[in-house]
């Protein structure tokens, strides 16, 4: 399987600095909003994706949504420096797999991406 990590934020900086600490294990993939995500979704399977929940146009809860109805099987983490803004139970509910607030600690993004990875192999191989 191919490991594609899509990572989705307006902050070019988080789209660089992810970009960096992914690209030596995985294909990275970014978008700048929501819209460009879903595009690139139409185009390419993304099992692992890091979504920003507060984008310009359509906010991260309601990607997740759409990528959750089309491809219920990728695993989401909602990435976000509001955290009051956005509710733990909205983005459970949206279908994200886990919840990070900025600043995220590297170690335990690149850990959790790992494990999401491997559990999608083992999901992928049955």
């Amino acid at each position: 399987m191919k490991k594609n990590l899509l990572i989705v934020d307006d902050e070019p900086e988080i789209l660089e600095l992810f970009s960096t600490i992914f690209e030596d294990d995985y294909n990275v993939t970014t978008a700048a909003s929501g819209e460009e995500g879903i595009q690139l979704l139409a185009n390419d399977t993304f099992h692992v994706i890091l979504l920003d929940l507060n984008l310009p146009g359509i906010d991260g809860l309601e990607v997740c949504r759409r990528i959750k109805k089309s491809y219920p099987i990728s695993i989401i983490f909602a990435i976000t420096g509001y955290v009051s803004l956005f509710q733990l139970s909205d983005c459970r509910a949206a279908g994200f797999d886990n919840y990070f607030s900025k600043p995220v600690a590297i170690d335990l993004i690149k850990k959790e991406v790992k494990h999401a990875f491997q559990q999608i192999d083992r999901w992928v191989k049955r």
